[in-house]
């Protein structure tokens, strides 16, 4: 009684003050402790969520995928180790196997950043799509299999086409015959939903934070976030759509061999090892951890425009954490908050956490940003590029996402999603010949190249 109490407060404060929209459950042997849902599934309609609310789960999918590539491995279809161009034909990346794409370990491209420059964003893409382009182009591999551990998207979409290659069903119709109906997961499913324009009940839209208008608007609303709606068809990385209750289930099935054997859930519990006789703290789709206080903890969370998402596997103590977020709040808000909820559950002490400080951007004159475009040179030859599109300013670094920068003043900026800010070095009308990034403490200055 004393979690729950605990935690109705916490979330109840934090949604008063409007910092928490979203679901929760805290459960132990599988009995609820406490759940509750708080705030809107629709914002323009003022839809409430409820426990039922289907949610996108981003890359709380991949464990699900992994799991379904385990199910094949079981029923002798497949094995760990089994190269994947043998379903690939002229895949241009040798020696990947099955084992490499389940434990980030491949070195594969990244399919968002090839995606952004080869892609007609009138379309929407989809799995095969992804195959297409990465033996079209043939981005420079990360590192050879099985030599680093990073964390692989493109990895958990070819799992998705292994699935459909090998069982001749759709990713979507594998799940939904060998895993979600079987766990009685009669609300998740695989959910595309600018792809299918299809509309489904008791939906949690994603909201993002647009600190231009001071608004919470759709992704698909956004320049910064559109490629929500260009990736939309693609699966395995994420995707998968799922309730608090649907995801218990598949949490406590974890603890039998309803689904898989004893066997291949040590397979999938177990770290990773490199090479080099390194191994990192990631299976089959799992983060693994050992806390002192709190034993095994065997977890994944998922981040996608509007969503974030976690679910926590104390597996020596018996208890569940499951959060599924709608509305995109300050990241280190959120992990205090979620930090605050596990000490709850185990009983000790916490803290409630600090509001965090709310940035809005201030009006300029869209006319000075070109005197910051241009290419910029970071440390270890790293490159940034400021561009502008339709009268706001975008940061892109080698490798990653086009971020908006958003106006503190005429010439500093901070980045909406991150604790990160940009300076801009002017005297004059002329461009700017460089710019400091500020992140926390640090300080980092990137010269104009271009």
């Amino acid at each position: 009684m004393k979690v729950k109490q605990q935690l109705e407060r916490l979330c109840t404060e934090l949604h008063e003050k409007e910092l928490l929209n979203g679901a929760i459950c805290a459960a132990e042997q599988g009995e609820i402790l406490f759940q509750a849902a708080f705030g809107y599934g629709d914002l323009e309609s003022k839809r409430k969520l409820t426990l039922d609310s289907v949610f996108e789960l981003a890359s709380l999918s991949k464990p699900i995928t992994a799991t379904a590539i385990m199910l094949l491995e079981e029923q002798g279809q497949l094995a760990y180790d089994d190269l994947i161009d043998r379903w690939f034909p002229g895949f241009p990346y040798p020696g990947i196997t099955v084992r490499h794409l389940l434990t980030h370990t491949s070195g594969l491209p990244d399919y968002m950043e090839l995606f952004e420059k080869h892609w007609d964003r009138k379309q929407i893409a989809v799995n095969e799509d992804v195959l297409r382009l990465l033996t079209e182009h043939q981005p420079e591999r990360k590192f050879l299999p099985n030599e680093q551990w990073e964390y692989s998207n493109t990895g958990y979409v070819l799992l998705a086409l292994l699935i459909q290659r090998i069982s001749g069903l759709s990713y979507a119709k594998y799940l939904d015959a060998h895993l979600f109906r079987p766990l009685g997961m009669l609300h998740t499913r695989v959910y595309n939903r600018r792809h299918s324009n299809e509309k489904i009940q008791d939906y949690a839209y994603g909201y993002v934070y647009d600190a231009m208008t001071d608004q919470y608007l759709l992704p698909d609303q956004l320049t910064e976030t559109e490629y929500v709606v260009y990736l939309d068809g693609i699966q395995g990385d994420g995707t998968v759509n799922s309730t608090l209750g649907d995801l218990l289930r598949f949490d406590q099935a974890l603890y039998t061999e309803k689904l898989v054997s004893k066997k291949s859930l040590e397979q999938a519990f177990t770290p990773v090892r490199l090479n080099n006789g390194e191994t990192f703290d990631y299976g089959f789709g799992w983060i693994l951890e050992k806390k002192e206080s709190r034993g095994t903890i065997v977890s994944h969370s998922g981040g996608w425009p509007g969503y974030a998402t976690l679910m926590l596997r104390y597996v020596d103590a018996g208890k569940t954490l499951i959060y599924l977020s709608n509305k995109e709040q300050d990241y280190e808000f959120e992990q205090s908050f979620l930090e605050a909820v596990q000490q709850i559950l185990f009983d000790e002490p916490y803290e409630m956490p600090k509001s965090p400080a709310k940035r809005k951007a201030v009006q300029v004159d869209p006319a000075i940003y070109e005197r910051y475009t241009g290419s910029y040179c970071l440390s270890e030859g790293m490159h940034a590029r400021v561009t502008t599109e339709q009268n706001r300013l975008f940061l892109q670094v080698d490798g990653g996402m086009r971020l908006e920068l958003s106006p503190m003043s005429q010439t500093r900026f901070f980045i909406r999603v991150l604790s990160v800010e940009v300076e801009f070095e002017t005297d004059s009308s002329h461009k700017a010949p460089s710019m400091t990034i500020y992140e926390g403490e640090k300080e980092s200055s990137a010269i104009r190249v271009e």
